[in-house]
């Protein structure tokens, strides 16, 4: 398996202080700046910030690459 497989994650739940549990997170744009973008997950249950995730602009252009790349593949299953 090649490493780039794992580059990019997105997180779907992570552990609260608040709740005292993992939850199911939403992940909230909070930043963009000229070279990166910051992203802010967020407690479904409570609320809170339970963590971040920062995107390169060298990543996106990675991840829209990929993507595209992808897509002709899906179309025809």
């Amino acid at each position: 398996m090649s490493q780039k497989q794992f580059e990019n994650f997105t997180a779907s739940s992570l552990y609260c202080e608040k709740c005292k549990a993992a939850t199911p997170v939403r992940e909230r744009l909070l930043l963009v700046l000229p070279d990166k973008e910051i992203f802010d997950y967020l407690c479904t249950e409570c609320g809170s910030s339970v963590g971040q995730r920062e995107v390169t602009a060298g990543d996106k252009l990675t991840a829209q690459a990929m993507s595209a790349r992808r897509a002709p593949a899906q179309l025809l299953h």
